[in-house]
């Protein structure tokens, strides 16, 4: 799939704030072939984009905010940022970082929900994000892991209208776009020391495969491959800078898990 437009509402960027920018550009690069070029301009603080074939699929920046995590950041489309973040405090989330603009690209502002996963907002202007997605090497899915799921739902329908499912796992739509689900934390007994976060999920022809590289680019895995039957492949990494993220191979009759 190849955007040529941000979808609003649904998720059009994905950022990795980290404390390398080169040594994850490299990691990434030899996972998923991505080509990366970090903006020369002093003012764009070593901002670094992540290419396939010249088409944008996400990007790497240094860590800018004391006690920022080193993690993969989703952005999601709004036509109005600043009315955006004055909603989110209005249903019960904080603003970390006030609307800004980005050169003429767009205005952006960090928000955390009320259950305390952090995302941003992206008002487009001359930039719309993604130039693939649900392509292999790109970002494909978008799941908030949350301990409150009630109060998560009803402060993204809020803000965003999504539609949400009332599936055992709860699909996100944007408008007729599906792009992601809601992980119950508490109900899958995940550590109590680990935050809400949400969770971005790259497309791969093989989920083992990609798996087994990046355990030998130095990350940590977290769930190996598993196989889950209607849906496809998936697996949990931490990069060797300490960003978790996951994999996914979409189901097909011949693939087998190693």
């Amino acid at each position: 799939m190849k955007p040529t437009e941000a979808a609003i509402g649904a998720p059009c960027w994905a950022e990795l704030g980290t404390a390398d920018v080169p040594k994850s550009g490299e990691f990434y690069t030899a996972l998923f072939g991505w080509t990366v070029t970090t903006d020369p301009r002093a003012e764009a603080g070593g901002y670094t984009m992540a290419t396939l074939e010249d088409t944008p699929v996400a990007a790497m920046s240094p860590l800018y905010a004391p006690g920022q995590p080193v993690a993969w950041t989703v952005s999601f489309a709004v036509l109005d940022a600043d009315a955006t973040a004055a909603r989110a405090a209005e249903e019960g989330g904080e603003v970390l970082m006030a609307p800004m603009d980005i050169f003429d690209n767009g205005r952006f502002a960090v928000l955390r929900d009320p259950t305390g996963a952090m995302f941003t907002v992206w008002q487009p202007r001359t930039f719309h994000g993604f130039g693939l997605w649900d392509e292999p090497g790109a970002p494909c899915w978008a799941e908030l892991a949350t301990r409150n799921v009630p109060a998560a739902n009803a402060f993204y329908q809020a803000l965003f209208g999504w539609s949400i499912s009332d599936d055992a796992y709860a699909h996100l739509s944007a408008g007729d776009r599906r792009f992601g689900g809601v992980q119950n934390m508490r109900a899958s007994g995940v550590p109590d020391d680990v935050p809400p976060h949400w969770l971005l999920y790259f497309r791969t022809d093989s989920a083992a495969a990609a798996a087994e590289q990046a355990a030998e680019l130095g990350a940590q895995t977290l769930t190996q491959a598993f196989h889950l039957p209607g849906t496809g492949y998936f697996a949990t990494l931490r990069d060797p800078q300490g960003a978790v993220f996951a994999l996914y191979e979409a189901e097909r009759a011949d693939a087998t898990v190693a």
